[in-house]
């Protein structure tokens, strides 16, 4: 028997939803009765992952490109996810923000996992690309972030160096396919429900309520729909 029900979330670094679905689903979670009995676990998804080490064009630049708009129209997109994570207390900088290949970034979240530090690499992460306008495709740059994180620096640029993550982060795309995710984030509770997109707190809380019943009645295998009739309890009640 397992002692918490898992929900997996696929995201990137970059994905502006990504960060605000994170606080969407902790806020739901910090009303959740029983969040105890709920694990988080962050899955490795790369938007752009042909995006060269040297890549230098604006995150509006980038965007105009790929969806063939103007630079105004790039800039009105994200003025409106701008104000949305205003709401959650994000306050995203896509003036200073340095579009990056992420993965380099995913090894240190794998990396962070393995010292029980994955939650707070992923907030790390998502600040410092969001709101903090830091490359996270530089080496530098995610050796400061894993003291940060009171992980040892010298130990990540070994990792790095060998390779150690990189089949840990190829994983997690494989399964981003077989798993059926079509872009991020992406929320899969049990291995029963899946969520695409981020949703409301409330809705969160909802499916976390239906999803958790069913993750403990299959955990549990003396738990069982009981139908009522004439019976004597051992306080003596035969009525």
């Amino acid at each position: 028997m397992e002692n918490k029900m898992k929900v997996e979330i696929w995201s990137d670094v970059m994905c502006p939803y990504c960060y605000i679905g994170k606080r969407r689903m902790e806020k739901a979670l910090e009303g959740f009765v029983d969040r105890d009995k709920v694990e988080l676990v962050w899955k490795s998804y790369q938007l752009q992952p042909q995006l060269p080490d040297d890549y230098n064009k604006s995150t509006y630049e980038m965007v105009a490109a790929r969806y063939n708009i103007s630079l105004e129209e790039a800039k009105e997109k994200h003025r409106n996810v701008t104000q949305l994570a205003k709401e959650y207390g994000l306050d995203y900088d896509f003036e200073k923000a340095k579009p990056a290949n992420t993965f380099k970034a995913h090894q240190l979240l794998h990396f962070a996992k393995e010292k029980g530090k994955q939650h707070e690499a992923e907030e790390l992460l998502f600040r410092a690309y969001l709101c903090e306008g830091k490359n996270v495709n530089d080496v530098e740059t995610l050796l400061e972030l894993s003291r940060a994180m009171d992980l040892d620096p010298v130990a990540f640029k070994a990792a790095l160096e060998k390779g150690t993550y990189q089949s840990k982060v190829q994983a997690d795309l494989e399964e981003a396919k077989q798993v059926g995710v079509k872009g991020v984030p992406f929320f899969v509770f049990n291995r029963k429900l899946a969520v695409f997109g981020g949703q409301d707190p409330e809705k969160f809380v909802e499916i976390l309520q239906t999803t958790l019943a069913e993750w403990q009645k299959e955990n549990n295998p003396l738990q069982m729909d009981i139908i009522e009739g004439a019976a004597c309890t051992p306080d003596g009640d035969c009525s």
